[in-house]
């Protein structure tokens, strides 16, 4: 990741849609101006990628949606046995940022799972030994949060902000209620140093070859990410645009993901989600908007 693609060409991600718990393969079958002036405020901007790059942009789409896929597209498998699959999305997403536009874009998909790792789109899990009903992962991902300041008239002067390298670990309660699980990532990239903490409940419900999986989820974001991401230094002051350093943040979200497996391999999907913002992110003059929410539509074919 020593040089990252354009970014007028990819979607734009948030922190609270990036990072769902993956489900396992066994499982799914069963049911401060001086200080922060290197750090920048900030919000997603919608981009185009180069075509390779593009093949991971997925995360976009459903870290959650294609793995549900995998419960109701895939035939019978020896456990642990390697799954992969291949499919193509369309997504937009509303972002929270002043003059941002809703930006849809086409997407590749592609899914990898085995006894040990599991790999979705900008994210890998190693799988660690579980402890009955709760599995635990150390987890890798890359987060699209940066911007540059072309990507917004109101961000002419703003220095660029970088995407993020996020490595830490997750664990996974599945029960008959619902699913639980909890995340902690620290920016491995060291351009915003900050960390996430995410909880999210979940429950997927299944007719026939249709399902449907509700979902909540609370996103906690330190001083250090929302001051970088969000805030303005002392040098990208401008009228209209005074200095701000966020403190830390909650995100909350909620959102509904539905299934439809028109083969035993092939399945279909529909996800839709919206974030209530955290008061020190809408407080940002770099945002006019308190929720950001994205819609997205897949195809998925398992090998």
């Amino acid at each position: 990741m020593t040089s990252r693609p354009s970014r007028r060409s990819r979607p734009s991600l948030t922190t609270a849609n990036a990072n769902a718990a993956l489900p396992d393969k066994t499982a799914t079958t069963r049911n401060n101006p001086a200080a922060k002036q290197a750090g920048h405020p900030a919000g997603t901007a919608a981009k185009t990628s180069l075509p390779l790059f593009s093949l991971f942009l997925m995360a976009a789409f459903a870290q959650q949606p294609a793995a549900a896929q995998q419960q109701s597209a895939q035939p019978a498998q020896a456990e642990g046995a390697p799954s992969w699959g291949l499919g193509l999305g369309v997504g937009t997403e509303r972002a929270p940022y002043r003059d941002f536009d809703n930006k849809t874009r086409l997407l590749p998909l592609l899914t990898y799972e085995n006894k040990w790792i599991s790999v979705l789109g900008l994210g890998a899990d190693l799988k660690l030994p579980s402890a009955g009903p709760v599995s635990f992962r150390l987890r890798a991902r890359y987060s699209m949060d940066g911007y540059e300041a072309s990507d917004s008239p109101f961000l002419a002067g703003m220095e660029e902000r970088k995407d993020g390298i996020w490595l830490g670990g997750a664990a996974i309660w599945r029960n008959d209620i619902a699913n639980l699980s909890a995340e902690l990532l620290g920016d491995a990239s060291g351009n915003s140093k900050g960390t996430k903490f995410k909880l999210m409940v979940d429950r997927r419900f299944q007719a026939g070859s249709f399902d449907i999986t509700p979902r909540l989820a609370a996103t906690r974001l330190d001083d250090k990410y929302v001051s970088y991401y969000y805030g303005v230094n002392a040098a990208e002051v401008r009228a209209g645009r005074p200095f701000y350093q966020g403190s830390s943040a909650v995100n909350l979200e909620a959102g509904l993901r539905m299934g439809y497996a028109i083969a035993p391999r092939q399945s279909v999907f529909l996800d839709l989600s919206t974030t209530r913002l955290g008061s020190s992110i809408k407080d940002s003059p770099l945002v006019d908007r308190s929720s950001q929410s994205s819609v997205r539509v897949g195809y998925l074919y398992r090998f």
